[in-house]
């Protein structure tokens, strides 16, 4: 009769559930230089962000740009801060508990949610190992970046792999993309605009602003501009806006090439120097509101456009934890784990075997 050798404390009765992990790319843990320089090394190094050969992008990066950059990234950061802390991180945390509460008002299988973060903490293997260790064997991976980008999207398929690398009992995964072209999300923020009108006033010109990537990029075949425009248009069309009322703009550009134009700064000084004087500002590539939207565009965007000659100058909140937004990520959820909710919640009417463990030998 076979016999197991050894001990093992690995339970196999607990009860199965299914995990959703939700990914952003990270903040600093605190405004400190530091801490700043600690996240722009983990950012900057990733050959996703940056493809240039390491035996010459490395030099560069640790011997001049991270003994520069960080102190003044660390100042625009104390900028946006709150009481709360850093707000990409609040406003994803936010954002995950909404969904958890709202998936779970669903009912439709024992589901956990986890936010992991690319390049700061929660760390996107510290979230993956808390989704195993309570019990998911089914694990649906969701990105808060709408527009699918190798930069981003890419990093997030390279970082998970890592983390199942090391795993022997391997969970099933899925992935969501991109979701640039998804009704709710498209509904979400024509809402978040409509309503910014209402409270604040119509302006002459919307400008749309998402995230630049190297040039190269795109030529080499990342189809992040084309989604960029997709969404863009799709948006336009929904508030029923005409040629000429709205435009696309790329920003948060870094370093002397060439990138996706036009650049966020330039086209705001180009809609004052042409008589366009208010301007709303939306960035649809941004789910969550950061340093690059509350800095960058609502602070720096608006100082710009009033010098060039402009004389209204709003900015959108990001969707955050809007109940769009939160609705948004359960419809795709229910789509993407379509399949896996009915077995999951048919395994947990059923009664768990009785614990065991193997004989020693």
């Amino acid at each position: 009769m076979a016999r197991f050798l050894g001990t093992t404390d690995f339970r196999h009765d607990g009860a199965e559930r299914i995990g959703v992990l939700l990914v952003n790319s990270g903040t600093p843990d605190s405004t400190s230089t530091r801490d700043v320089r600690r996240f722009l090394r983990n950012l900057l190094s990733d050959p996703r962000v940056v493809e240039l050969p390491r035996w010459l992008w490395l030099p560069l990066l640790h011997g001049v740009i991270l003994r520069t950059r960080p102190m003044r990234s660390a100042r625009k950061y104390r900028r946006v801060v709150t009481r709360d802390g850093l707000p990409l991180l609040t406003f994803s945390e936010a954002l995950r508990r909404d969904l958890a509460h709202a998936m779970g008002r669903r009912v439709i299988a024992p589901l956990a949610i986890e936010l992991g973060m690319l390049y700061s903490r929660p760390s996107i293997d510290a979230a993956l190992m808390r989704l195993v260790e309570e019990g998911a064997r089914r694990i649906l991976v969701v990105p808060l970046f709408p527009q699918y980008c190798a930069v981003t999207t890419g990093a997030m398929h390279d970082q998970v792999g890592a983390t199942l690398a090391r795993l022997r009992w391997l969970p099933e995964v899925r992935y969501v993309n991109e979701y640039a072209d998804h009704p709710a999300y498209i509904e979400a923020l024509r809402d978040s605009i409509a309503q910014h009108w209402e409270q604040h006033g119509r302006t002459r010109h919307l400008l749309l602003s998402f995230h630049g990537i190297p040039a190269a990029y795109f030529r080499r075949g990342d189809p992040y501009y084309c989604k960029c425009q997709k969404s863009a248009r799709l948006l336009a069309d929904e508030l029923g806006l005409a040629e000429g009322e709205w435009s696309v703009a790329f920003q948060s550009k870094f370093g002397p090439g060439r990138w996706l134009e036009p650049y966020t700064a330039n086209a705001l000084e180009t809609l004052a120097a042409r008589g366009i004087d208010s301007v709303t500002v939306a960035c649809p590539g941004f789910p969550i509101d950061c340093l690059e939207t509350l800095e960058e565009i609502a602070i720096e965007g608006r100082a710009r456009f009033l010098a060039a000659g402009g004389r209204k100058f709003e900015y959108v909140p990001a969707l955050n934890d809007r109940p769009g937004h939160v609705r948004l990520f359960g419809e795709l959820i229910a789509q993407h784990t379509a399949g896996w909710t009915s077995a999951v919640a048919l395994g947990a009417t059923q009664p768990a075997p009785t614990a065991s463990r193997a004989p020693r030998a």
